[in-house]
């Protein structure tokens, strides 16, 4: 099973790990799209104003520039570590034991729009690159990475859950996966989809998914080992879920 997570903008500092090397990285076969966006980005990183105007960033977000400028040499942390947020403190992986940690890091995989989806344990530098953004080296990010990364990601032999947003989703559709829309439900019975909660509770689900001692190849697997876990979760179609908030 691979879970599917959208990332986040804010991203944890520093790392103890050796410089970025792409080689490395889930889906070896992205390596020359990634080599091209982080070339690109290094090199908008030489204009400040530039940066600022491709990424869309204030003044005051300007260190995110020299996290770019500095993207091949410094240092990394796996990818569970590296995005920080609503979801990711839901998830909390600082509270999985070991055996945890290691299913985590496996079975999760984090959308990206530098590196295209990264496994859980990756080992990634810090950096600032939105799924919605266009660079002026490369144009739109859906552009470039739609051709590469949809066969890719087709190319995955396991079920596939996925939690990406729709900024996300657009830059390579996964035709066979596993979606789930996070809802509340009133005393009507009446369900909407959630927005405020949306992070945290697909941060929640995510847990479930990455701990469970064995993990589901079925859409009604998910299901079973979602609810025994304690979750609100209900099959809508062939391989449509909803997920039931308490709010």
């Amino acid at each position: 099973m691979l879970v599917l997570l959208p990332p986040s903008e804010t991203k944890a500092t520093g790392g103890d790990g050796p410089p970025l090397d792409l080689e490395t990285l889930f889906l070896p076969e992205l390596t020359p799209v990634r080599a091209k966006l982080g070339d690109a980005l290094v090199d908008l990183a030489g204009d400040v104003p530039a940066s600022r105007a491709a990424l869309g960033i204030s003044q005051r977000q300007e260190h995110e520039v020299e996290r770019n400028a500095e993207l091949w040499s410094s240092p990394t942390v796996p990818a569970l570590r590296r995005y920080t947020g609503v979801l990711y403190d839901a998830l909390d992986i600082t509270a999985f034991r070991r055996a945890q940690l290691a299913r985590a890091q496996q079975r999760l995989a984090v959308a990206s729009a530098l590196f295209g989806v990264v496994r859980g344990g990756d080992l990634i530098p810090a950096y600032r690159l939105s799924g919605g953004n266009s660079l002026p080296a490369v144009g739109s990010l859906r552009g470039l990475w739609r051709p590469a990364l949809e066969p890719a990601l087709a190319g995955i032999d396991e079920l596939v859950v996925d939690l990406r947003s729709g900024t996300y989703a657009s830059l390579a559709r996964v035709t066979d996966a596993v979606t789930v829309r996070v809802v509340t439900e009133d005393a009507a019975g009446r369900r909407k989809t959630v927005s405020h909660h949306n992070k945290a509770y697909k941060g929640k689900l995510a847990a479930v998914l990455a701990t469970l001692p064995r993990e589901p190849s079925t859409v009604a697997g998910v299901v079973s080992a979602v609810r025994r876990a304690g979750l609100a979760v209900e099959r809508t179609g062939e391989r449509e879920l909803e997920l039931l908030t308490g709010d």
